[in-house]
């Protein structure tokens, strides 16, 4: 373990953790990446990594295939089934063909042989922490949109669901046994509350909701 894991000063520069039970691969990979501007953390062992405390940075995975322990192959498989979604760049140098495929497949960024270039790996790590930006843009803005559907009153939400279906006010009126016009109150409110400056805008969130026709 090194020094960089007591590290405290926590700012919003990309992260790219390195996981390696070589200590002067580990050492060069991090002078590399530091070069370029990222911080980097280093560790010997997944046990290593996984007691580490990771703040909530835009970073990715650089993972030894073979280690002592819990393999990266492994260690892969326990974040996919966790849904953590934090993206690997494997590393192996015994790597062949059927192993790259299963970690791609489970979903890493790149499979690098060593020896590899070090542009290679620029790129993929470049790769990487755009995907990890991405992902957590996309749940900033489920956590919005979820926090928002919440401001609505059950019936509320029962409305948003029957519009978003395609029923006509005055289909939704007959379903849920109220008058075309406090349908419409409804549905103006949910408008508002939701921030949808269009119906079809209130539709795609209702589809990102995963929201149903409630009955």
């Amino acid at each position: 373990m090194t020094s960089q894991m007591t590290s405290t000063v926590i700012n919003d520069t990309p992260c790219v953790y390195i996981v390696d039970d070589d200590r002067l691969l580990r050492e060069s990979l991090s002078s590399l990446l530091r070069s370029i501007g990222w911080r980097v953390e280093m560790f010997a062992s997944v046990a290593e990594f996984l007691s580490y405390k990771r703040p909530e940075i835009n970073s990715c995975l650089v993972l030894d295939v073979r280690l002592q322990g819990i393999s990266g192959l492994d260690f892969q498989n326990q974040l996919v089934k966790s849904q953590e979604t934090l993206p690997i760049v494997f590393m192996t140098g015994h790597g062949d063909i059927a192993m790259s495929v299963k970690a791609m497949k489970a979903g890493a960024v790149d499979f690098l042989a060593k020896p590899f270039r070090e542009q290679d790996l620029l790129d993929a790590v470049g790769l990487a922490l755009r995907k990890d930006a991405e992902q957590r843009e996309a749940n900033k803005s489920m956590t919005e949109l979820s926090n928002r559907y919440r401001t609505l009153s059950a019936r509320e939400q029962e409305i948003m669901a029957m519009a978003a279906s395609g029923l006509m006010n005055k289909q939704i009126a007959s379903e849920v046994c109220l008058s075309e016009i406090t349908v419409k109150i409804h549905r103006s409110n949910v408008m508002k509350k939701m921030h949808a400056k269009t119906f079809a805008e209130l539709v795609r969130m209702a589809e990102t909701l995963k929201l149903g026709q409630k009955k």
